[in-house]
Protein backbone atom coordinates (compact mmCIF):
# COMPACT_ATOMS: atom_id res chain seq x y z
CA UNK A 1 0.00 0.00 0.00
CA UNK A 2 2.91 2.47 1.09
CA UNK A 3 4.67 2.14 -2.81
CA UNK A 4 1.38 2.53 -4.57
CA UNK A 5 0.58 5.70 -2.29
CA UNK A 6 3.73 7.19 -3.43
CA UNK A 7 3.29 6.23 -7.10
CA UNK A 8 0.47 7.96 -7.26
CA UNK A 9 1.62 10.78 -5.16
CA UNK A 10 4.74 10.98 -8.46
CA UNK A 11 2.03 11.20 -10.60
CA UNK A 12 0.19 14.07 -8.75
CA UNK A 13 3.70 15.47 -8.43
CA UNK A 14 4.34 15.63 -12.33
CA UNK A 15 1.29 16.70 -12.99
CA UNK A 16 0.86 19.88 -10.89
CA UNK A 17 4.74 21.06 -9.99
CA UNK A 18 6.83 22.67 -12.30
CA UNK A 19 9.69 20.64 -13.88
CA UNK A 20 13.18 22.47 -13.40
CA UNK A 21 15.41 20.64 -15.73
CA UNK A 22 12.50 21.39 -18.54
CA UNK A 23 13.75 25.50 -17.77
CA UNK A 24 17.05 24.11 -16.97
CA UNK A 25 17.53 25.88 -13.47
CA UNK A 26 20.78 26.15 -12.30
CA UNK A 27 20.80 24.90 -8.22
CA UNK A 28 23.43 27.66 -7.63
CA UNK A 29 20.84 30.11 -8.81
CA UNK A 30 17.35 28.15 -7.33
CA UNK A 31 15.87 30.11 -4.51
CA UNK A 32 15.28 28.07 -1.02
CA UNK A 33 11.55 27.35 -1.85
CA UNK A 34 12.64 25.73 -5.69
CA UNK A 35 15.41 23.57 -3.82
CA UNK A 36 12.47 22.36 -1.62
CA UNK A 37 10.79 21.18 -4.48
CA UNK A 38 13.40 19.54 -6.12
CA UNK A 39 13.41 17.65 -2.79
CA UNK A 40 9.93 16.68 -2.07
CA UNK A 41 9.85 15.66 -5.77
CA UNK A 42 13.59 13.12 -5.40
CA UNK A 43 11.84 12.06 -2.10
CA UNK A 44 8.44 11.19 -3.56
CA UNK A 45 10.44 9.43 -6.58
CA UNK A 46 13.11 7.56 -4.70
CA UNK A 47 10.29 6.44 -2.36
CA UNK A 48 7.90 4.98 -5.83
CA UNK A 49 10.92 3.21 -7.17
CA UNK A 50 12.17 1.17 -4.13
Amino acid sequence: MRKSFFRFLAKLNKWLLPSFSKRQLDLANASKWQLALIGWRYYVTTRALD
